[in-house]
């Protein structure tokens, strides 16, 4: 839906904040990118969010005055009707009011919820969701977030929680801590199992990629020794693609969905290959055979979809 004026978009994560101001146009009038700093209480993070606004207000030659409304994709589940951020782990919040609280502070309507949904909304919006009426979003990062439209709306379900595919239980019997798609898939996961394998003396080039560094493997890193060709990274993350594709297989055949859209830092540094070997595995798993029609596409929006999603909302909820 169009606005009339700038709105801000942010997109709250446990590390990094990004903030944006959005044109009635949709485009990016101004950005700021700023720590989290979530170590520092509650407060200090609702004083870096007030500064990263005046920043990006800065920028695009605008006051807050001139601004809207401001919308927020943050972590873990949102209750999107008050916003309040329910339970979000890595902040170290718990039933956070953020929208009333960021309101006050800066005398503008506030919108919040929960950030894969964000960025999918804004994938669907204006980017490779391409307007899909069922639709999946699967963000693979530091974690395994996920995001549903149905019907063509957002949807949340009765614990407004509707999406988190990240804790769908991949391999139940499996230890503790081994056995949801979060656990398998996360970037974070792979990262330990290419250095688990390294240190049990299978040969990488990640070893020379980190100059030895295996706690740090980051996602670059492990898409430019799969461009390599590097066996051991090819086996761990072709195995991560097939378990992926059975998780949204399982999604496609219970939602009858049309399109999945993957997006998060593992899945954009990797890229094509990546997206058309989890595609496969849909394919291979979906049923009956005409869900096996279903897009699957990897994001269009990338870094930019958490803005666009969270301006987008605001527009729409204010």
């Amino acid at each position: 839906m169009p606005f009339n004026a700038p709105i801000v978009g942010i997109d709250l994560g446990g590390t990094n904040i990004q903030i944006g101001v959005v044109s009635p146009e949709r485009q990016i009038l101004g950005r700021a990118k700023l720590k989290t700093k979530a170590d520092q209480g509650y407060d200090t993070v609702l004083d870096r969010i007030t500064s990263g606004i005046t920043d990006a207000c800065a920028e695009a030659k605008l006051t807050l005055a001139d601004i809207a409304a401001i919308g927020i994709g943050a972590p873990g589940p949102i209750d999107p009707n008050t916003g309040v951020v329910l339970e979000a782990v890595n902040l170290r919040w718990t039933n956070a009011p953020l929208a009333a609280d960021l309101g006050k502070r800066l005398g503008k309507p506030v919108v919040v919820d929960n950030d894969v949904n964000v960025a999918v909304y804004g994938e669907n919006v204006m980017g490779a969701g391409d307007g899909s009426r069922f639709l999946l979003g699967v963000w693979l990062g530091t974690g395994v977030g996920g995001g549903l439209i149905l019907d063509g709306k957002l949807y949340y379900g009765h614990f407004l929680t509707a999406g988190e595919i990240g804790h769908t239980t991949l391999l139940p019997g499996s230890p503790p801590g081994s056995t949801s798609l979060e656990h398998n898939c996360a970037r974070s996961a792979v990262a330990d199992r290419i250095a688990r394998l390294i240190r049990a003396n299978r040969p990488s080039i990640v070893t020379t990629l980190t100059d030895g560094s295996l706690d740090s493997i980051k996602s670059k890193v492990i898409a430019a020794a799969y461009e390599a060709n590097d066996e051991l990274v090819r086996e761990v993350v072709d195995d991560v693609c097939e378990r992926v594709g059975v998780a949204v297989a399982s999604a496609v055949t219970l939602l009858s969905l049309e399109r999945i859209v993957l997006g998060g830092g593992l899945s954009e540094a990797m890229g094509k290959p990546f997206v058309k070997k989890i595609a496969q595995s849909v394919k291979r798993h979906a049923f009956p055979a005409r869900c096996r029609d279903v897009d699957v596409v990897g994001s269009a929006l990338e870094d930019n979809a958490g803005v666009f999603g969270a301006a987008l909302l605001a527009s729409e909820r204010t």
